[in-house]
């Protein structure tokens, strides 16, 4: 069993920058997928940024070159750098944790951005 503890987030102006950051524990393997999805109202939760194993990394199209997502093997963390926001970012974002053919949510965190 894997528990991800959130935090970060808040409320931002457009230009601005935030940090997510979460942190994994139970029994984690060194052969997984770590990263951010997000949930805006009304519309389906979709990928922001996923890092395999440490190292390989991916994007939404519409993030990219403006966030970055890293990972601490040996703390078992996320984090998701995210700059030059956009109100089209707000949304609520969740932690997302795989491994063993098993996924685990964070419980979210909310991110406004004002315009």
């Amino acid at each position: 069993q894997v528990q991800l503890v959130e935090s970060g987030g808040g409320l931002v102006q457009a230009g601005g920058s935030l940090r997510l950051a979460c942190a994994a524990s139970g029994t984690i393997f060194s052969i997984n997928v770590m990263g951010w999805y997000r949930q805006a109202p009304g519309k389906q939760r979709e990928l922001v940024a996923i890092i395999r194993n440490g190292y390989s990394t991916n994007y939404a199209s519409s993030v990219k070159g403006r966030f970055t997502i890293s990972s601490d093997n040996a703390k078992n963390t996320v984090t998701l750098q995210m700059n030059s926001l956009k109100p089209e970012d707000t949304a609520v974002y969740y932690c997302y944790h795989s491994q063993e053919g098993n996924i685990y949510w964070g419980q979210g965190t909310q991110v406004t951005v004002s315009s």
